[in-house]
């Protein structure tokens, strides 16, 4: 009895773990802030910690303030819903304020010095060719907006299209989340 109830309980720890794996969040129209940005795309940068002071008080009372936030460490990554005309690279007006606030994050103190890899994705829909493709110009077409609209340096941004081959809705082919703009902080 008990050599059939322990490979029964390992499978179930198996499977529980597998189901408690978490999903990546996709951040959609409100929920695209500049904290939340922040908070996704920072990450530990010896800049960062040499920020730090050990024993040292400032001469200047308040001086302490005047230093960048140091920013806690993040996963490093953003998935954003980044919405594009149907079959094409024209970010709608939506996804035009979104990146407003992409480029407010990206251009703060806590972000300084940081290099981004923007990642295109697009759904199963389609042929390969023509996904990765769309998938690269849409990624351009979030670079552009950023540097064009927003001054943010071309040397701190890398497009890159991935066509469908990495979907956060694996049972679902066509969901929004694999139409998305991944953020992927690379160390300055």
């Amino acid at each position: 009895m008990l050599k059939m109830i322990v490979p029964g309980v390992l499978i179930a720890l198996a499977l529980g773990s597998v189901a408690a794996e978490p999903k990546e969040q996709v951040l959609r129209n409100s929920e695209v802030t500049e904290t939340s940005i922040i908070d996704a795309l920072a990450v530990d940068t010896p800049q960062a910690a040499s920020l730090r002071t050990r024993g040292f008080k400032p001469a200047v009372p308040g001086a302490a303030s005047a230093a960048p936030p140091v920013p806690k460490a993040g996963p490093g990554k953003a998935n954003l819903l980044i919405v594009f005309d149907t079959n094409s690279a024209v970010l709608t007006p939506e996804s035009q304020a979104a990146l407003d606030v992409v480029a407010r994050a990206m251009q703060s103190d806590a972000l300084i010095g940081l290099s981004f890899r923007v990642e295109g994705h697009a759904d199963a829909r389609g042929d390969a060719k023509m996904n990765l493709d769309l998938s690269q110009a849409r990624a351009e077409a979030v670079v552009n907006n950023l540097v064009t609209q927003h001054g943010v340096l071309a040397e701190r941004l890398t497009a890159t299209g991935k066509g469908s081959s990495e979907p956060l809705n694996k049972d679902r082919i066509d969901a929004p989340e694999n139409r998305r703009v991944s953020i992927i902080t690379i160390r300055g």
